[in-house]
């Protein structure tokens, strides 16, 4: 049941994204974010939809914010693709966008979609002002160097530090790198209704730790074409992971115990929450 949601979830925010892009001119940059944007989980933007759910919020509105944050996602693997970052010539089973156009394209695809991410957030549909103010506020917070941009700022400082990174500072740089997203996506249903958004936040920073100790874990033993690309480059490069720092089955424990956090954090919402429960199962059980 939650596979089909996640899936109508993926449908609903692509059709956004077609209707949105349709709209711009016919460039390269502007084929270059349509190419970026189609595939992959979106789960982020699923916790958008399924948070706004939970507290009666329509997706006609939450659906703005929804595709905003997979924008936002999309311009963040973009940038993250480009030789000067991770050098990587493949993403969701494609060349990447420096590979299939240049550089110059991507750098500028990404601009664009983190540009639009704050758009699509705040448009007159999304709610009132102050709901849409407190959306683009806390997205620059989780995307800028104070969340996203800061983990990947420690990332890339890890490559060339003297040692390898502790567990603590590993679950630091993760917190920004990837659960900052994951954490703003999950409260955004709360604000939209103007409720507290703490058990939310409580869930998603359980979560986003399990999904990266996943990844870790899927790095090791997973599938490079069901992934969709390269696998095992921390373990050439040398990188801590919280494989290499707890070892395998250790992670693994460790990723269960995480999702049992998660899923308590939402006992207070009933019923009403056991969508989000299966995707917190879902983060330690996937293949890709």
């Amino acid at each position: 049941m939650f596979k089909e949601i996640l899936a109508q979830d993926a449908a609903r925010i692509q059709a956004q994204f077609d209707l949105v892009l349709s709209a711009l001119d016919e460039l390269d940059v502007t084929r270059a974010m349509a190419y970026t944007t189609q595939g992959g989980k979106r789960l982020r933007g699923f916790l958008v939809l399924e948070s706004a759910r939970m507290h009666g919020i329509d997706s006609t509105q939450a659906i703005w914010p929804a595709a905003g944050i997979e924008a936002l996602h999309a311009y963040s693997l973009v940038h993250d693709d480009l030789p000067c970052m991770d050098d990587d010539d493949l993403r969701r089973g494609r060349p990447t966008v420096h590979v299939k156009w240049d550089e110059g394209t991507a750098v500028l695809a990404g601009d664009a979609l983190q540009t639009l991410a704050f758009e699509l957030c705040t448009r007159p549909e999304v709610g009132n002002a102050e709901v849409r103010a407190e959306l683009a506020l806390t997205l620059a917070k989780a995307s800028g160097a104070q969340g996203m941009v800061l983990g990947q700022a420690l990332d890339m400082a890890a490559e060339t530090a003297a040692a390898p990174l502790t567990l603590e500072q590993i679950t630091t740089l993760q917190a920004g790198k990837t659960g900052a997203l994951i954490e703003w996506s999950a409260c955004a249903g709360a604000r939209l209704a103007q409720a507290d958004p703490e058990p939310l936040r409580q869930y998603a920073q359980a979560l986003g730790l399990a999904f990266q100790i996943a990844d870790d874990i899927l790095d090791i033993e997973g599938d490079a074409e069901k992934a969709g690309k390269r696998l095992q480059k921390d373990a050439e490069a040398g990188k801590a992971t919280f494989v290499s720092l707890l070892g395998l089955n250790a992670a693994k424990s460790r990723a269960v115990e995480l999702v049992d956090q998660a899923c308590a954090a939402l006992d207070g919402y009933g019923a009403k929450a056991e969508t989000l429960k299966d995707a917190a199962r879902f983060v330690i059980a996937r293949d890709s």
